[in-house]
Parts: C-alpha cells; sequence; structure tokens
C-alpha cells in the first residue's frame, strides 16, 4: 500500500476537527444549563388514527435534528419530563417526538406504521436521519424500525432497553408480543432470526450507525447480558461503533443514573 504524507495530513485534520468539536460541546453543557430556556409546549397531531407528540425546539439546529423517543404511551412523551435531557436537548436546537402506537413489539406491521410518523416528520422539514431513544421496551421499538430503515437512523440510544426477542418481550410480555406480531408463538420462535433486532444488524452497522446505551448491571426485569450487552458484541463484530455505561448494582428503575446521564447528553450532542 502506497503512503503518501498528504494522506496522513488529511487524517489528522479529520481527528483534530472531531476532537475539538467533542471538546466545544463538553464545554458548553454548564453554559447551556445556565441559559434560561423558552416554554416549549407539545403539538399533538393525528397520524393515521395514533397521536403523535413533537416538542419543537424554539432555536432548531442546521438540518431540524430530532430526537425519536419510545415507548410514546397516552399520548405523552415522558421524556419530556427529565429536565436534564429535555433541557440539554431543545438548547442544542435538538426537538423531541414520539408516536402513541401503544404496546407494539417491533414487528413488521407496526414498524410500517412508524414508517408512516417518520415520513409526517419528514413532510414538516425536520431531518430525514432522527436520533432514536428507546427507553425499556422502547428499545424494541425502535431497534425493530432502525434495522428495517438503517440509511434513516443517525444514531441510536438505549436506556436499560429491551434489545433481545428471546429476553424480555417473550419471556414476561408473552400476550402483547403475539398479539403484535399476530403470530402463534411456536411459529414466532421459529422465525426469530427474522423479527429480532440482534440478529439484524448488518444494514446499520454498513451505514456506520452509532450506539449508545445505559444500563444497570443488577437489572432482572431485562437482563444487561441478554440485552445490551449481547446487542454490544453483535454489533461490534458486524463492524459497528457502540458505546455503554454500565451502572454498577442498580436495575430497573427511575433515578439519576438513567436519566441525568451525562455521557448519553455527551453522545447525542457530539454527534455531527
Amino acid at each position: 500500500m502506497e503512503f503518501r504524507t498528504e494522506d496522513c495530513a488529511d487524517h489528522v485534520h479529520s481527528f483534530a476537527m472531531r476532537f475539538i468539536t467533542l471538546i466545544t460541546t463538553l464545554l458548553a453543557l454548564p453554559l447551556l444549563a445556565q441559559e434560561p430556556l423558552p416554554k416549549v409546549k407539545a403539538e399533538v397531531f393525528d397520524v393515521s388514527s395514533h397521536k403523535a407528540v413533537l416538542y419543537a425546539a424554539p432555536k432548531p439546529a442546521d438540518g431540524k435534528p430530532w430526537l425519536w423517543y419510545a415507548p410514546t404511551l397516552n399520548g405523552g412523551v415522558s421524556l419530556a419530563g427529565r429536565k436534564m435531557y429535555f433541557e440539554a436537548f431543545m438548547k442544542a436546537g435538538i426537538s423531541l417526538a414520539g408516536f402513541d402506537l401503544g404496546e407494539v413489539r417491533g414487528s413488521p406491521a407496526s414498524s410500517a406504521k412508524f414508517t408512516l410518523f417518520y415520513d409526517a416528520m419528514v413532510k414538516r422539514d425536520f431531518s430525514t436521519k432522527p436520533i432514536l431513544l428507546g427507553q425499556s421496551r422502547g428499545g424494541m421499538m425502535t431497534l425493530a424500525w432502525a434495522f428495517r430503515n438503517p440509511d434513516k437512523v443517525k444514531a441510536w440510544v438505549g436506556i436499560y432497553p429491551v434489545c433481545n426477542l428471546a429476553s424480555w418481550p417473550l419471556k414476561n410480555s408473552k400476550k402483547d408480543t403475539l398479539a403484535d406480531y399476530a403470530l402463534p408463538e411456536a411459529e414466532l420462535v421459529a422465525r426469530l432470526k427474522e423479527f429480532n433486532p440482534i440478529d439484524n444488524l448488518a444494514g446499520l452497522a454498513a451505514n456506520k450507525v452509532p450506539m449508545f446505551a445505559v444500563h444497570g448491571d443488577s437489572d432482572v426485569v431485562v437482563p444487561y447480558d441478554l440485552n445490551t450487552q449481547l446487542l454490544k458484541e453483535r454489533y461490534e463484530a458486524a463492524g459497528g461503533s457502540f458505546s455503554v455505561k454500565i451502572v454498577p448494582g442498580e436495575g430497573h428503575k427511575v433515578g439519576p443514573s438513567f436519566f441525568e446521564c451525562r455521557e448519553l447528553v455527551e453522545f447525542v450532542l457530539a454527534l455531527p
């Protein structure tokens, strides 16, 4: 292989620019916290008889980036109530949105309905590549849509996310899972690799979609080893980039470790 000085210079310049962007982002976090945030009201609109919820950033960043949160249940985006996250994203010009399909588990049919919401957001001039954030079972909702639409995802983020159909969905939520897939259990299990996000990561890796998750190592509801760890191992084996923050001694709960996670905010704000 021929080595050229200009190639080296290009690589050094690229690395330097990424480093400068990250440092600038980190330094900006305290300043963002000091600036008052104008009151942001939710806009609720209908997409195919289901509620979509949008918190539009007061001053959208270039390209109108948006964070797609799941699950959105009972017409509400609970992440809007997490002060640190909400203010950081709003002040960075990143809008927050969600779509209420109820207790779905990532089937092709529910993923197709999520695409209708995506199309509606794009028609509103929001970015064609949202940042997906799945909390708990929202991990399955977002990952299932992501692997079917790998060219439409900027990044994926998880908060103790369900990543593996064979874990929580079929062990603890079998009724809703079978209802969403409209299949008998035996057939769904036989076709698991067709539907399971952890078995369908090549497209996301090829599109260089970065991933991040925060997960407790004592989670008995959505075990780390059967979900985030398995996803990380398989995604990295496929050539993808995956960062994780493991929270020692904590499980599936609402608390600062998961909803005031500085690393999560840094990951999102450092996206190009």
